[in-house]
Formats: C-alpha cells, structure tokens, sequence
C-alpha cells in the first residue's frame, strides 16, 4: 500500500521504517528536510517530500496520510493537508492528541469528504522491531480500508477499532493513565527497597530479572528497569525529574468529569509535578522508565 507518514520523530521515523520493510511505499515529511532525505537514503522503500503539497502528486488516489507530530502543531498540518487533499482521501492522526480535538476535526474534514481516523499509538522507540499497539477511532470503512497498513505496523492482534472518532485517542489516554499507576508503584517499591535495612546488599538490575521469573508484578516495564539498572545500579547521574505528556492530565479530568474515583492515576500525577521541586530515588526510577521506552530526555543529575 502507498501513504505519507509526516512527522519523523522517535516514532514517526520507526513507523515509517516498519512499513517500508513490511512492502509499502512511504512519501515521508518532516519540516526539517534533512531528516526525510536521510531516512530516504537508508530505507529502501521510502522517498522525500520537501512540502506537503508535493503529496498530491507523490501519492496514488484515494490517499492516505498519516500524522505523527507533536500535538501543539497538528491543527496546523490537518489545514495544510485540507487544502492539498481531495474528497476520498484519508488522513491519519496518530499523535497524543486530546480526545475531544478528534470530534472538531473529525467534522471539518468529513465536510470536504476527507475520512479521518484517530489513532492511539503505543510501543515507543521499540515499535520498530516489536511492533506498535494502535487504537483507532472513526468511521468503520476507513479503518477497514487502512488495516493493511496496520497489519504491518503492530503485532499479531496489536491494532483495534475502538469506536468513533475521539475513541481511539480516548482510549490511549486511559492507556496511559495506567502507565502512570504502574510507573509509580514500581518507583515507590524501589525506593523502599533503596532506604530499608537490606539496601546495601541489594542488587536492582537482579531483583528486576527475578520478578520476571513467575511473579505476579511482572511487565515490559520491569524488563526495561532492568536495563536501566544494569547501565547505572543506582541511576547514578540521572534527575529525578519527571516530566509528563498530557494523557495523565487528561485521564484525571476525565474522571473528574466522569465522577469516577481514580487516586492511583491522580496521585502519581501528582508525584511528578512534585519531582520537579524535589527529587527522590522513587523519582530517578520514573525518568529512567520514561527513557527506556520512549526515548524521552533525563536531565543530568548536578555533578
């Protein structure tokens, strides 16, 4: 199949990498062209675009465009590609957007006869070799039409069509609402474990390996704290500081508006806007989480 993926970030360059080696063809674009013209140069299967009416001509009709962009620049993009992009084609907006932008959007190009579908994407910079988790919302047959795409993306029954537009991003929100939960639980486990009586005979990296081994707190997350452990035992040289992305907050007024108790997505969202005035091993343990599974930046702890 034939696309566009704008956007060549941490997870836009690993996508579009995926459909390449999964036999698609990807017109890619990023606003610094350099990116694109690299990744053109190093995959087979991939070509640039130096302005996103080029897409126009680039791609077969009907089209399909897939965003991964930051959320603050989407508003943007989606005008642009309204302009450039005819009835029938469909577009593809795959970053942690609020759910509620999705209805706006979904309506103003549904009125130009543009499909739009809204994707949760999770997987971070492993997606490429181990494939992306997706949930999409929107209207059945665009979904239905784009699941050859998505065949490649994610893994064996990695991809679900959650309903209308906004579902598919509501449901990653909620998705990393409990990313939280479970990010602090481990980071406060581990910092009991660093101020009890044992700490000087505990060896992290090790104790993350054997709770992989048949426990019932084992995860992909405690896997990649084991790596971060091995690198530094006692994450020597990384900020407690702990930045978020939006999907806690949201998921938080969620349940606000929802009326539903959620302390444990609350709290933790809370402990990360405490980490940046005061910092924990609890702390040191949730940056290096965010960092091993989605390439996020730690701050330098002071020398």
């Amino acid at each position: 199949m034939q696309l566009a993926m704008v956007g060549l970030g941490r997870m836009g360059r690993g996508m579009a990498q995926r459909l390449a080696r999964g036999g698609h063809q990807v017109v890619a674009y990023n606003r610094t062209l350099e990116k694109a013209q690299d990744l053109a140069a190093r995959e087979q299967g991939v070509s640039a675009l130096r302005s996103l009416t080029e897409l126009r001509t680039a791609l077969m009709p009907p089209r399909v465009v897939w965003l991964m962009l930051p959320a603050e620049v989407v508003d943007e993009h989606l005008a642009a590609l309204a302009e450039v992009l005819e009835p029938g084609d469909l577009i593809v907006e795959g970053g942690n957007s609020y759910y509620q932008d999705d209805l706006r959007r979904g309506a103003a190009l549904e009125a130009k006869g543009i499909a739009y579908l809204d994707a949760g994407v999770s997987g971070g910079v492993w997606g490429l070799a181990e494939g992306y988790c997706l949930m999409l919302g929107g209207p059945a047959e665009a979904f239905a039409r784009l699941e050859p795409v998505l065949a490649s993306l994610a893994p064996p029954e990695g991809y679900l069509h959650t309903g209308p537009a906004g579902s598919g991003h509501f449901v990653k929100m909620i998705h990393n609402g409990i990313e939280y939960g479970m990010m602090q639980a481990y980071a406060e486990g581990f910092e009991l474990m660093q101020n009890g009586p044992f700490a000087a005979h505990h060896d992290f990296a090790r104790i993350c390996h054997l709770w992989q081994r048949g426990s019932v707190v084992r995860s992909w997350l405690l896997d990649l704290l084991e790596r971060a452990f091995g690198d530094k035992p006692r994450l020597e040289g990384v900020a407690g500081y702990v930045e978020d992305s939006g999907e806690g907050r949201w998921s938080v007024q969620q349940a606000i508006e929802s009326a539903v108790s959620a302390p444990v997505i609350t709290l933790s969202l809370m402990n990360r806007f405490r980490s940046r005035r005061e910092e924990t091993f609890g702390d040191k343990v949730l940056a290096a989480l965010r960092q091993q599974f989605g390439g996020h930046a730690v701050k330098k702890a002071p020398e």
